[in-house]
């Protein structure tokens, strides 16, 4: 699954360097300068939806009795695989939840058949999503980290979001929370420890679910692939270790910078080696959602740097309660050079619950980057995605180390808007996530390439916050 996720990968641990080609049509660099980057190529190659083989989410209406669904699921060839009932669908008084069956049917007839039944609400595939990736520190000072530039500086940096601006007007966004559905990142490395939040309400290590969220010990999140409170794995947790970084690697001299360098991360880990689930991205999205409410928390956004399933009910009703939170949902629009205008193949970027902000990637020229979905209604804003240098876990002999990358993908566009989200909170305690989301695109800088492919025609700038 990490083959289709980032355009171009090149990792550094300590003075070695790991080549790793992401996917056939991509190249590796050596070297972040543009030129490398204008010569790689970028387009990637577009798949269909995919889903888990006999896998079925269905709700059922309320009041369907136990002989009801039983025939139901006798019809589809069904059992009950897990029966979900968040803490979030509880607090809103919805005790039915979603179930998901496995089923010796084929998924689509299996699908119908469930449709037939009066007592089912909908049904659907369990879908598989995979992640859309295809100051003094030193890659900042050497040019490195050009998404973090702005308009004031050299030509050949003009394109980034105005980070200078925004350090300059000292921005502390201790006091936000930023929820990473993900991978998992590695909370210790020495760029993002300082910024990994604990959940409040738990006591680390003592095998109880101290805030009873359901989850025991989930200190720094929760691993719904894995079920879990290890929200960090290895070496293969480098996709949500370089989202974190993007958003909040701190300013220590060294390495990279985040866009807003003190601000809190917390994991919702749900993409595993084979991908993530509906069921699972489900749980992620309440998961934050829950946390908010349960312990007041200034958790501002979730950060979504992933993609590839079809239409969910089940999702699209999770989203929702997470903006009944007040919870911006800053999505991926996706690495398949698809317009979701047209196309269904977007989600989650094509979901149309009022939080949901959508992100294409840019190049450091300014251009769309040409493996960046768009879309003239569905994808909201654009953000630096080519060659994006950030925090990664690296194996080294034996042992997983800290590191740094460069990706591409707008998996790395994603970030740098979760991050200027956590800054205007920051900034402007008590907004809504309607009126960060307005902020957002309406600071925006108007940009050719992003005319008639994003809703506001403009990419990312945090300079005028």
């Amino acid at each position: 699954m990490k083959g289709r996720s980032c355009a171009v990968k090149s990792s550094f641990a300590a003075a070695a360097i790991v080549l790793a080609a992401c996917s056939p049509e991509q190249t590796s660099l050596t070297d972040p300068t543009d030129a490398a980057l204008a010569a790689a190529p970028q387009a990637s190659v577009a798949r269909a939806p995919e889903f888990v083989p006999g896998e079925v989410i269905v709700r059922f209406r309320a009041g369907a009795s136990s002989a009801s669904r039983g025939a139901i699921m006798r019809a589809a060839n069904a059992q009950v695989d897990e029966k979900i009932v968040t803490a979030t669908m509880r607090g809103r008084g919805d005790s039915e939840g979603i179930t998901v069956l496995r089923t010796s049917m084929n998924v689509p007839d299996a699908i119908e058949a469930l449709k037939a039944r009066a007592e089912v609400e909908y049904a659907e595939p369990n879908w598989v999503y995979t992640a859309d990736a295809t100051v003094s520190d030193t890659y900042y000072a050497n040019g490195s980290l050009w998404g973090m530039y702005g308009s004031l500086t050299t030509p050949a940096n003009q394109y980034g979001i105005g980070g200078t601006s925004l350090w300059a007007a000292g921005a502390n966004c201790s006091e936000v929370v930023i929820g990473i559905i993900d991978e998992g990142y590695m909370y210790t490395h020495p760029e993002l420890a300082a910024n990994a939040f604990k959940n409040p309400g738990e006591t680390a290590g003592n095998g109880i679910d101290d805030d009873g969220n359901g989850y025991v010990d989930d200190v720094y999140g929760w691993d719904f692939a894995g079920n879990n409170s290890s929200v960090f794995d290895g070496a293969g947790d480098d996709h949500g270790t370089h989202v974190a970084g993007t958003i909040g690697a701190v300013g220590n001299g060294a390495g990279v910078v985040g866009v807003c360098s003190s601000v809190k991360l917390m994991s919702g880990k749900f993409l595993g080696s084979q991908g993530g689930t509906t069921a699972n991205a489900v749980k992620a999205v309440d998961y934050f959602t829950d946390l908010k409410t349960r312990h007041n928390l200034n958790l501002a956004a979730t950060s979504n740097s992933w993609g590839g399933g079809g239409f969910s009910q089940a999702l699209a009703d999770a989203i929702s309660r997470a903006n009944v939170a007040n919870i911006l949902f800053v999505a991926a629009a996706g690495n398949s050079t698809y317009d979701c205008d047209t196309s269904t193949a977007c989600y989650p970027a094509e979901y149309a619950s009022a939080n949901v902000l959508t992100v294409a990637s840019i190049t450091s020229t300014g251009a769309i980057s040409s493996f960046s979905n768009y879309g003239a209604t569905t994808i909201d804003i654009g953000a630096p995605g080519s060659g994006i240098w950030s925090t990664v876990p690296v194996s080294s002999k034996g042992k997983v180390v800290p590191g740094y990358a460069s990706y591409s993908g707008t998996s790395m566009a994603t970030p740098h808007v979760s991050g200027a989200v956590a800054y205007y909170a920051a900034r402007n305690p008590g907004s809504s996530a309607a009126a960060i989301k307005a902020a957002i695109l309406a600071q925006g800088i108007t940009t050719p390439s992003l005319a008639a492919k994003t809703l506001s025609g403009k990419r990312l700038n945090v300079g005028g916050f």
